[in-house]
């Protein structure tokens, strides 16, 4: 593959961390340098790292994978879609201050990284440099996610009520059409 090609499929492979990140970033009320990084890390940590784990299963274990790969990353983005959204019907304590959760993070890290294990088992079977690959996927996932935490702290300020309902109505909604691009492959 060229390393063009490896940079849009970086990006698109990005795309679901880059919303998810938004969606984090309307959450908290303000923004600092540590909610950035932590969450950038883990979001381009796991997209650098299931590649690799995608192309050391290979050939073993691809047809399991692709089999349920779409199903764990619709389960976990509704599970936490879902808490977002009953989360937003809570009362919140004006006085505090919202942050980051670690588990819902690396939950997060882990459903959006989903399909870059596929990919990484297809890399398993195609010419492709998997280190400098991941990496580039890792990089340019950090890079997005950071910026949409960002983002999504801008976009928040203003309509923080309504941040958390419409971050989990996101999380289903990427769910579904994970679920929905595989039943269209499969047609």
């Amino acid at each position: 593959m060229l390393m063009l090609e490896i940079i849009l499929l970086a990006v698109g492979l990005a795309m679901d961390a880059f919303t998810a990140a938004i969606c984090e970033g309307m959450a908290i009320k303000k923004v600092k340098l540590l909610h950035v990084l932590v969450i950038g890390s883990l979001f381009g940590g796991f997209q650098a790292l299931m590649p690799l784990l995608g192309y050391g299963l290979g050939k073993q274990f691809r047809v399991y994978i692709e089999e349920i790969d779409h199903w764990i990353a619709f389960i976990l983005l509704c599970l936490i879609g879902i808490n977002m959204i009953k989360e937003s019907f809570e009362q919140v304590d004006e006085h505090k201050e919202a942050g980051i959760h670690f588990k819902e993070l690396l939950v997060l890290a882990i459903a959006t990284s989903i399909d870059a294990l596929a990919v990484g088992v297809s890399f398993a079977f195609l010419d492709v440099r998997i280190t400098s690959s991941a990496c580039m996927i890792g990089m340019i996932t950090f890079f997005l996610s950071c910026c949409g935490v960002l983002i999504g702290n801008v976009f928040g300020k203003k309509y923080k009520n309504k941040a958390s309902l419409f971050g989990g109505f996101i999380l289903i909604m990427i769910g579904l059409k994970i679920l929905s691009e595989h039943f269209h492959h499969k047609v």
